[in-house]
């Protein structure tokens, strides 16, 4: 099976609000600074617009454990840009280079839970620490943009710097 752009999701700024849950688009362009129409505060407000955070990719199939472990997340709900099929989590790793259509980035970090998930209906106060813990070591991959351009669900996603 190829891998793959699942799904899309970007949140547009919106007043007093955070940049999750995001919602599902046919396209994007990426660009160096970050998703066309995705703002995310933390990124830009906290992290001064760090570009090493420019885009979050997360695999459909950790989304997938999450809800066998009870947790009903979507792809979008724990912010991710591009929710991926076909790449294990554990198979993304830093510095590594991907080709999403003539798209290239670059990965940079894994993305750490954080409070700001308890927007989530399904987690609230109450529950924000049990699913933060859940998501350690699997929240999700940030990546810097190395080429822009625009990417549309379904375009492939492969793998051509490999890091040991």
């Amino acid at each position: 099976m190829t891998a793959s752009i699942y799904q899309i999701n970007i949140k547009p700024l919106t007043a007093d609000e955070r940049g999750i849950p995001k919602m599902s688009v046919d396209s994007v362009v990426l660009r160096t600074e970050g998703v066309s129409g995705d703002y995310n505060k933390y990124r830009m407000e906290k992290k001064k617009g760090n570009l090493d955070k420019a885009v979050m990719l997360l695999p459909v199939e950790t989304l997938n454990d999450l809800r066998k472990e009870g947790w009903p997340v979507a792809p979008g709900h724990l912010g991710e840009n591009f929710t991926t099929i076909g790449i294990p989590y554990s198979s993304f790793k830093i510095g590594e280079i991907y080709e999403i259509g003539q798209v290239k980035i670059e990965i940079t970090e894994p993305s750490q839970p954080c409070n700001n998930l308890s927007v989530l209906s399904y987690v609230g106060e109450e529950k924000i620490k049990d699913f933060m813990r859940t998501l350690i070591g699997r929240r999700g991959w940030y990546a810097k943009v190395l080429i822009e351009g625009k990417v549309e669900k379904g375009d492939s996603i492969e793998k051509i710097i490999y890091r040991s």
